[in-house]
């Protein structure tokens, strides 16, 4: 009976050795992979895109590319461009995004070199202060253990910031939104935002994000981050100058009246014709603490004798850009001070005229900021300079003060010098006759004669 009951023992010791032996094979198996090709093979395990789907994100996402980086992200599967305005990384394998540390873990692989990016995701490179709010966003790409996923998604991830100076209108439109389309229309709305440094005031723009995304946008947060997971990303957003849209540099080709079409769509505009209007509406942006109109009343009295109705836009009535989009839609005549205001001319319908006010000192940052692009955004342009007596400078300045006479020679000291005087000292005092010639020009434009005087 004893050995009876020992042979079932010893004659299992072969099988406890086999298995002894397989399970140490495993062990030194699993120990010559990466930590990140592990997370690699378990998240092409998890992922609920066919190949089909795969074969077309990475086609999106190279369309982000040139070049030599197009090369790069397909050997690589990350490829970084950096310009003078904009850096932009494109990665095109599944990534991890820590939403806390701002950490983005991206594809590696045994024989790449290990590389780390650090970015800021905002257009607007060469200003130091703008992108001091800026969080920065580091690409890791190496041999590193990511964290555990908390959300896993099906749609790429394009990372962004809403800090900077997007609190103001134009930077908002042109730091952001514009920038935020280039990068992401040919997505087709299958994507995610990742929205870092995000403010309360840009909720404004939540028409546009749910119209370029079908899922929510996610916020970075250092106090309650989470990891998410994505089959690839885009950290930055590119850039083709102010309020500006170059067709060719675009995936999908898309143009400046491409992107105003889509802010109609986005914002639900009427379209109109501002030709054929009973009686043409024109908006005056009224500015409240710089380049103010100080007699505005007369302003508004010599436009409606001129036949328009019109519509005196406060601060607060456009930063409600819901209502205030529908005020815009049948604008027949937009007129503004150089600034922020005249930002909403994306807004107004093919056809419509901007009428550019142009403080003293500010005629190469008008035309560059809005009267170029004013063209390419199918609107007809007029400025209208004013002379020194118009500027409340004369009354800090004697008329033969360089100030007045000479403006070149307070840009070229500083910029920040010129800034304080011309951009934000100073008021203007319109010549009411003078600039009537200005606004009947702007009704010959839209095919009206102004009434007999």
């Amino acid at each position: 009976m004893e050995k009876h009951s020992r042979r079932p023992v010893f004659g299992a010791v072969p099988m406890i050795f086999l298995l002894l032996l397989t399970l140490l094979c495993i062990v030194v198996f699993r120990s010559n992979i990466a930590p990140f090709d592990q997370w690699k093979q378990q998240l092409s395990n998890w992922s609920g895109l066919g190949i089909d789907d795969r074969e077309h994100l990475s086609f999106l996402l190279r369309r982000l590319t040139r070049g030599e980086e197009q090369t790069r992200l397909e050997a690589t599967g990350l490829a970084c461009h950096s310009d003078r305005d904009t850096d932009v990384c494109v990665t095109n394998g599944p990534v991890r995004i820590d939403t806390r540390t701002l950490k983005v873990y991206a594809p590696f692989s045994h024989g790449m070199p290990q590389s780390k990016h650090t970015i800021r995701p905002y257009a607007r490179k060469r200003d130091q202060i703008a992108m001091s709010y800026i969080s920065p966003v580091q690409i890791l790409q190496g041999n590193i253990t990511p964290p555990a996923c908390h959300y896993n998604h099906n749609d790429p991830a394009i990372v962004f910031s809403s800090g900077g100076y997007s609190g103001n209108m134009f930077h908002g439109i042109n730091d952001v939104i514009i920038p935020l389309f280039i990068t992401s229309r040919h997505f087709q709305s299958r994507l995610h935002f990742v929205v870092t440094n995000f403010r309360p005031s840009f909720l404004k723009y939540n028409r546009v994000l749910s119209h370029l995304s079908e899922n929510e946008a996610i916020h970075s947060s250092f106090l309650n981050g989470s990891v998410h997971c994505f089959p690839g990303a885009v950290v930055g957003l590119r850039y083709h100058g102010n309020l500006a849209l170059n067709a060719s540099d675009v995936p999908g080709g898309y143009s400046m009246p491409d992107f105003k079409k889509f802010l109609r769509e986005a914002y639900n505009m009427k379209t109109v014709n501002v030709s054929e209007m009973e009686k043409p509406v024109l908006i005056l942006v009224s500015r409240t603490t710089s380049r103010v109109f100080l007699n505005e009343d007369e302003m508004v009295s010599m436009m409606e004798e001129l036949g328009f109705r019109v519509i005196v836009a406060m601060p607060q009535m456009m930063s409600d850009l819901d209502k205030f989009t529908e005020v815009l839609s049948s604008c027949s005549v937009l007129v503004g001070a150089h600034g922020a205001g005249l930002t909403n001319a994306v807004f107004l319908p093919p056809g419509a005229v901007l009428v550019q006010v142009v403080p003293l000192a500010l005629g190469w940052v008008s035309r560059t900021y809005f009267g170029g692009p004013a063209a390419e955004m199918g609107l007809q342009y007029l400025e209208y300079i004013i002379q020194p007596e118009e500027s409340s400078l004369l009354r800090l300045y004697s008329r033969d003060d360089p100030v007045i006479t000479n403006p070149g020679s307070i840009w070229i000291k500083a910029y920040q010098a010129a800034k304080d005087v011309y951009l934000d000292k100073q008021n203007l005092d319109i010549n009411i006759v003078r600039f009537r010639g200005t606004l009947v020009k702007a009704l010959g434009l839209l095919g009206r004669s102004a009434p007999l005087a």
